[in-house]
């Protein structure tokens, strides 16, 4: 499963963890403004915004698990198996497939506000990438500076929420995780008050107590309650070393460790890589189950205006030095 999240000091962040038992080969990948995108069911887009973010490359597609866009918009689809439910073609609408749609929205619009406004106008399908690339069930975080949207595909349509938190998990469905943050508001960052009973004299014995009820099991419904309180929560300086190693602070509250959660016999869960992006800047910032040295790719160290897509592997080790 998977966390993603986004984050504001004088720049705008957005990340995500993939967590999942094995990799599909993951590349940071730049896509430049005049790589040609074909899309299944509209006219090809010759010219577009630039994009960077991770993706696994299909032929010479990239099919994109997060990403940013050179103007500050930020895409992530997230596992939603067993409630995704996509359309039928529908010649009335902007019919995109389910695994084009980061690049959709992302070469198009410049801002939550854009991407709205397209929303409006498509018609999600099922259209699958290839026989050996099935269709995924998702649903999606997009979000800019100032504001973060919610997107499921269900049985009874395409569904847009405001995520006044900015942060999306998996299972159940966002209004239903909203909703289950009633559950948790007396949670503080400060100590609690003795409210047990009249007359009873209870003490605070350690720090923290005042999250006392905040759940650290790894299921979907719980990482989207940790996160929340750990980003709402969170203060950071100003400068982009501060910011980022914030990020990826808030994003290890969710990290996944092999062997805590069993896919199946002898197969688990682990996070693979977890993203911070500089949305401002168009950094691409990144750590990986066995690398938690953080790795950056610029798009603008790029030519923006090239035709083919900029590749970088991950670089999944870690080298330990010694100090002494």
């Amino acid at each position: 499963m998977c966390t993603a999240a986004t984050y504001k000091t004088k720049d705008f962040y957005f990340g995500r963890t993939l967590d999942y038992e094995f990799s599909y080969g993951d590349e940071i990948t730049i896509t430049p403004r005049n790589y040609a995108f074909d899309f299944r069911h509209t006219s090809t887009c010759n010219s577009h915004y630039a994009i960077i973010g991770m993706a696994h490359i299909a032929g010479n597609y990239p099919l994109y698990y997060d990403a940013i866009n050179e103007k500050g918009l930020g895409m992530a689809g997230l596992n939603f198996v067993g409630n995704a439910v996509y359309a039928e073609p529908d010649d009335s609408k902007e019919n995109v497939a389910q695994f084009e749609f980061i690049p959709y929205i992302l070469s198009k619009c410049a801002s939550v506000s854009d991407a709205k406004n397209l929303l409006a106008k498509i018609n999600l399908t099922g259209t699958p990438f290839s026989d050996k690339l099935p269709t995924a069930g998702l649903h999606w975080i997009i979000a800019d500076k100032n504001e973060s949207i919610t997107v499921e595909s269900v049985a009874d349509g395409l569904h847009i929420y405001d995520n006044p938190v900015g942060v999306l998990t998996n299972n159940p469905p966002f209004e239903t995780q909203m909703f289950l943050l009633n559950n948790y508001m007396s949670l503080s960052a400060k100590q609690p008050q003795n409210t047990f009973a009249n007359g009873l004299t209870l003490n605070s014995y350690s720090r923290g107590m005042g999250a006392i009820g905040l759940p650290g099991d790894l299921s979907s419904a719980s990482r989207f309650v940790r996160v929340a309180f750990t980003k709402m929560n969170s203060i950071s300086g100003e400068s982009e070393n501060e910011s980022v190693s914030q990020f990826f602070h808030i994003l290890g509250s969710v990290d996944q460790q092999r062997g805590c959660c069993e896919v199946s016999k002898g197969k688990y869960e682990i996070t693979i890589y977890t993203s911070c992006c500089n949305a401002a800047k168009g950094i691409y910032y990144y750590t990986t189950y066995n690398n938690h040295q953080i790795s950056a790719v610029d798009m603008h160290r790029e030519n923006l205006d090239g035709t083919e897509l900029i590749r970088y592997p991950l670089i999944t080790e870690q080298q330990i030095n010694f100090q002494n």
